[in-house]
């Protein structure tokens, strides 16, 4: 029978409510596109949350699965959308992720094959890790291209300029059982304007898992490595002082699950209510992990809840 685990939230909360969760966590952590931007289009309000939260003391970090630009370029985007004062140690990426376990958890001792962007080298890169470099002649193919030497992991994230050579040469790769597979992340795809999907790092990590018969180890959320990388750099981090804050139930709301952590779904995004109550209402105990334990229509509903602690504040001065 339908709901037969139970309800696990999925409360719509406003004003005091919101007022009253935020009094009871120290650490807020954000996911980017869908919640605080669309793109290079700050979400009405976002800003401001932002820094508010960061105003009356709490710990606010940005969580993304994008792997498409370095942190550097995010503390621009940030400053240039609006969001003042947003440092680089605040920002956690599935290419910045990925770099500290392949750099502080397996201490690769060799290349790493990346089948992604510029952008996902590059934080490897900085990090210390070489990567293999890509210098193919334009009629290169599997039967005759160079492979090369002592790759000790294949690296999966966004690529736009992915090939099929790409794809063989990984394959290559991973026929070695001691070299590993690692991808920043398993979206599958991520919402365009216009109704159209642009492919995410997961599609091509599905691709790459039946050419080599293998699974990939995912670095980023749903996976609790991102939160580990979170907890090793920041004092005093306790799931339950925790808000994990995303737009996508199987991304965001399970990363929260798997680490403990209180969610909040914004409906700016990819996921909307309906999803989630049908899986609040499901018989599989494993989706209550997608469920949030609250939802807002858009971040910005925080902003009363500033205002009551304000007029709190105040009043007690």
């Amino acid at each position: 029978m339908a709901g037969a685990f139970g309800f696990k939230g999925c409360q719509k909360i406003r004003g005091p409510q919101i007022r009253n969760l935020l009094e009871a966590k120290d650490f807020i952590l954000l996911d980017c596109d869908g919640v605080i931007w669309h793109g290079e289009k700050a979400i009405t309000g976002a800003a401001k949350v932002v820094n508010s939260l960061v105003r009356h003391g709490k710990n606010v970090v940005f969580v993304t699965n994008n792997c498409t630009r370095p942190r550097e370029n995010y503390v621009h985007k940030f400053s240039r959308l609006g969001f003042t004062d947003v440092m680089l140690e605040q920002i956690f990426s599935s290419s910045y992720c990925s770099a500290l376990y392949l750099r502080d958890v397996v201490k690769i001792g060799g290349q790493v094959f990346v089948m992604g962007c510029e952008a996902l080298r590059r934080e490897l890169q900085e990090a210390g890790i070489p990567c293999v470099e890509e210098a193919d002649e334009p009629d290169a193919t599997i039967y005759n291209c160079a492979l090369a030497p002592d790759v000790k992991a294949v690296l999966v994230g966004h690529d736009d300029k992915m090939t099929f050579l790409k794809l063989a040469k990984a394959s290559c790769y991973l026929r070695d059982p001691d070299c590993l597979f690692l991808a920043t992340d398993n979206d599958p795809w991520h919402p365009l304007s216009g109704g159209r999907i642009l492919p995410g790092s997961g599609s091509l990590t599905a691709a790459l898992e039946v050419s080599s018969g293998r699974k990939a180890t995912v670095i980023g959320k749903p996976s609790r490595f991102m939160f580990e990388c979170i907890s090793s750099q920041f004092r005093g981090v306790d799931p339950a002082q925790c808000l994990m804050i995303g737009d996508r139930l199987e991304t965001d709301m399970l990363f929260g699950s798997n680490c403990g952590l209180d969610t909040m779904l914004t409906l700016t995004g990819v996921s909307q209510i309906e999803e989630a109550q049908e899986y609040r209402n499901s018989e599989l105990s494993t989706n209550q992990s997608l469920v949030p334990n609250y939802v807002v229509d858009t971040i910005a509903d925080f902003l009363p809840a500033f205002e009551e602690l304000e007029e709190l504040e105040e009043q007690s001065n």
